[in-house]
């Protein structure tokens, strides 16, 4: 027997649009429908709400850690269920836990904790993302130079099984240290190929998407920067329709004008989207930690290593979303769409999460009209 559900009282934004008046309809743990609210059945279980705002859950392909736990350290099923418990009470219904490059015994265990986390269908885990080690040491950022390397036949061959195992599996990769014939083998083999910590040409990247890239990392962050002469892989972002690309929206890892520029010259139907790039400081009151042995500080809403270079972001994705409106200046629809139904695009699931369609997972928050989050859904589930 099914379980019917209406939500009312607020605006809903379903990812695409605002609804008034308007009831959202959950059946079990997905969509079913958007209606006005005078014609919910009366024998429907009725959630009213005061005012505020239902929008999709937070889409967030780039987490390192939270709730005082980093992926790198310890990447075991315990410690990915406290990381998503973390950031699904902060409004990120789907992350992408992300592993940096370490070595090859801790990838291992990675892999291992999130094929189990993925048979256990943990909150949140929609699948993996491996940020290295295949990139450019002049462009290395917090990733340690000791575990860069070029992508080997054997790498390849493990990743392409790794892509048929693992869903959503996203692949970080500087074109200088993987060739295009292995992009469009893993291309094909199903992951998501996103250049970054690359010093690569424009044409570099050209061909990079030629091969099957569809994404960048952290725009302007670990890459090569655009210029006159050379439009670098920042240029390439901008000017190639096939592209999209995370963007870290905190104060500190791009200026409020960088990112204004960017979204203005970006080339359709790539989009930027946000990602937190969050560390386990995220959803804790962690001081610092230490990554690959690297004491990481947190001072004043940034992390940073001992010589000053970021290290990852204090933020979640509920605060770059703020950010983008209160700081950068874009509409309230456009910033959440960022942080939902773009990335989900960049995954391919976008009728599955990101948006409020029927038959989407019921995956939703509430937020107050100044976008502070009030309660969580997942599955149509209320979280605690």
């Amino acid at each position: 027997m099914s379980e019917n559900k209406s939500f009312v009282g607020a605006t809903i934004f379903d990812g695409f649009k605002r609804h008034f008046n308007s009831a959202l309809i959950i059946q079990n743990n997905k969509v079913a429908e958007i209606i006005a609210e005078e014609n919910v059945d009366p024998k429907t279980e009725q959630i009213v709400l005061a005012g505020g705002l239902l929008t999709p859950g937070f889409v967030d392909l780039q987490v390192n850690g939270g709730g005082g736990v980093l992926f790198n350290d310890n990447p075991s099923l315990e410690n990915l269920k406290t990381i998503c418990e973390a950031h699904i009470k902060l409004g990120s219904t789907s992350i992408l836990p992300t592993l940096i490059s370490d070595s090859p015994e801790v990838n291992k265990q990675a892999i291992s904790a999130i094929i189990d986390a993925l048979d256990q269908k943990i909150n949140g885990l929609v699948g993996l993302h491996l940020e290295g080690p295949h990139l450019a040491l002049a462009r290395k950022g917090a990733h340690e130079e000791r575990f860069i390397r070029p992508m080997k036949e054997f790498d390849c061959l493990e990743l392409e099984s790794l892509a048929n195992k693992v869903p959503n599996l996203m692949l970080t990769v500087a074109p200088e240290a993987v060739s295009s014939q292995q992009i469009t083998r893993l291309s094909k083999a199903g992951a998501i190929i996103s250049l970054g910590h690359t010093d690569c040409t424009f044409n570099q990247a050209a061909d990079a998407v030629h091969a099957g890239a569809t994404c960048a990392t952290h725009l302007f962050n670990a890459m090569s920067p655009f210029g006159g002469r050379e439009p670098g892989l920042v240029g390439a972002v901008l000017d190639t329709g096939k592209l999209f690309s995370g963007i870290i929206a905190d104060g500190f890892h791009v200026d409020k004008t960088s990112i204004n520029l960017a979204l203005r010259a970006k080339e359709a139907p790539g989009a930027l989207f946000l990602v937190s790039d969050a560390m386990s400081t995220v959803g804790s009151d962690q001081k610092h930690f230490f990554l690959n042995g690297r004491l990481i500080a947190r001072s004043q809403g940034k992390l940073i290593l001992e010589d000053g270079t970021l290290a990852g972001a204090d933020i979640n994705l509920s605060d770059a979303v703020k950010y983008m409106v209160n700081v950068v200046g874009i509409s309230q629809d456009d910033a959440i769409r960022m942080a939902s139904l773009i990335p989900a695009k960049v995954l391919g699931v976008e009728s599955e999460v990101g948006c409020l369609v029927p038959e989407a997972r019921a995956d939703f928050l509430w937020m107050k009209n100044d976008l502070e989050i009030e309660k969580v859904w997942v599955g149509g589930k209320e979280q605690s």
